[in-house]
């Protein structure tokens, strides 16, 4: 067979990139005919060490996949940090037509067969168009928060006429496409909260119609609904090949043999594990609530905490009090406490990576939602599928969110999560056995990343 080329074009931050880098593998590794080049920009979002990107890309090169670093473009002094993706992505068009030229120009190159962009990168679909190749949209988020912005498009453009306040005042709770349940107002309205924001997302859904299919990291047996909806629309077909997890990371830099060895000396399903992403900061007030609630639930936990140092936050004296029972980080190596078998709980943000490392994980989640769709996700995990038990579900770090949580609350979100119903405990199971069977041969995702890689070659073949 003759060789072809992808092109990924992933959003400059190091989940993306590392989801990116995954399904590059899980692409690459059965199909020796396909090379794929991953072309990176300067993060704007420099959370972790600026050397992070550029290390997890060089551990990861080879003949087969190559990494293509752009040149830095200026952005905008007055760019809002929500929506700066956009000129970001804009001002890289040119740069990214001018390195596929080069690419397919050098002798002996692979055909190129076409672009998977990053859903906040869709609008370099105008530049795969200019080398007559499909574009494909890779969704790191849920199938159900797609459905749910090409619903709430629809309706913005056609029933409100470009009036978010008026669709959002419009009901108390929404029916979604691929939902069971109607979707309450505010966990809505947390997420669509800026009309810089709103206009930036409907502009991308509707940019989405001019893809030839989004790959999503979801499993069908998680988002039936969602992805049975989609069958019947007129959109771009979505294959779910996920989950796409990490499962090798080991970061050097985190004490993880010494949370490891403390995991080992706990009785089996004992600790709540308290992390909240790599944006999700409390301030000094905030968590000197979640310190009063660990204390007084008395339970044993491990607390990611962003600040440096983490103690800086805390409560004076409560390292101490919780000494023996309790471990306060930095950075924490998420997947491998969730997969310990000490861990019985999981305080999360609910970013998508982590609701699917969780059921990967087989743990229940106690719901903390903060920013960008995780109020959904939330939603998703305690109402729709029952693996989760609520903390919060649309507290937003951003807009107009709910005020700090209080102890009493956290605390007996805690205390449900870790006393765990049997219901809760099953539906886990169920949802973890899935996740890993459909990456199995000839599990649904297994199936449908074929399905996607045949649709690659198919287009190839008739053009």
């Amino acid at each position: 067979m003759k060789k072809v080329e992808l092109i990924f074009i992933p959003t400059p931050t190091i989940s993306h990139l590392t989801s990116a880098i995954q399904l590059a593998h899980l692409l690459l590794s059965p199909h020796p005919f396909l090379s794929i080049t991953i072309f990176i920009f300067k993060d704007p979002f420099p959370t972790r060490s600026p050397h992070q990107m550029q290390s997890l890309c060089s551990s990861s090169a080879n003949d087969r996949l190559r990494f293509f670093t752009l040149p830095e473009q200026p952005i905008p002094g007055d760019a809002k940090k929500v929506t700066i993706l956009k000129p970001l992505v804009e001002y890289q068009k040119q740069n990214v037509a001018d390195a596929v030229a080069n690419l397919i120009a050098a002798p002996d190159s692979p055909t190129l067969a076409g672009f998977v962009v990053d859903m906040f990168c869709i609008p370099m679909v105008d530049v795969a168009k200019q080398f007559s190749v499909p574009t494909f949209v890779f969704y790191t988020s849920s199938a159900s928060f797609l459905s749910l912005l090409f619903h709430l498009q629809e309706l913005y453009d056609h029933e409100f006429n470009h009036n978010m306040d008026q669709l959002l005042n419009s009901a108390t709770e929404f029916a979604v496409p691929g939902f069971k349940n109607p979707i309450p107002r505010k966990v809505i309205s947390t997420m669509f909260y800026d009309k810089e924001t709103n206009e930036w997302a409907f502009d991308i859904a509707r940019k989405f119609g001019e893809a030839s299919g989004f790959l999503v990291n979801t499993f069908s047996e998680l988002e039936s609904g969602a992805i049975n909806w989609f069958a019947n629309q007129n959109l771009p077909p979505v294959y779910a090949v996920g989950p796409i997890l990490n499962l090798k990371e080991k970061n050097p830099q985190i004490k993880r043999d010494e949370i490891l060895k403390w995991l080992d000396e706990q009785p089996p399903s004992s600790v709540v594990l308290l992390c909240f992403g790599s944006m999700g900061m409390f301030n000094e007030s905030q968590s000197k609530e979640i310190a009063d609630a660990l204390e007084r639930s008395g339970v044993r936990f491990i607390w990611s905490i962003r600040q440096v140092p983490p103690e800086s936050v805390l409560p004076e004296g409560f390292v101490g009090r919780t000494r023996g029972r309790g471990k306060v980080m930095g950075w924490a190596p998420q997947m491998e406490i969730l997969e310990h078998p000490a861990t019985g709980g999981f305080v999360s943000h609910c970013g998508w990576n982590s609701v699917l490392e969780s059921l990967w994980s087989g743990v229940a989640v106690a719901t903390w939602p903060m920013y960008a769709e995780q109020q959904l996700n939330a939603f998703q995990m305690a109402v729709e599928l029952g693996v989760a038990v609520e903390v919060s579900l649309d507290y937003s770090m951003v807009g107009a969110g709910e005020e700090e949580l209080r102890a009493e609350k956290i605390e007996a979100g805690i205390r449900k999560l870790m006393e765990g119903s049997e219901e809760i405990k099953k539906a886990v199971m169920v949802k973890s056995e899935e996740s890993k069977k459909a990456t199995m041969e000839d599990g649904s995702s297994f199936n449908d990343l074929n399905r996607f890689i045949n649709h690659v070659f198919h287009n190839i073949n008739t053009h």
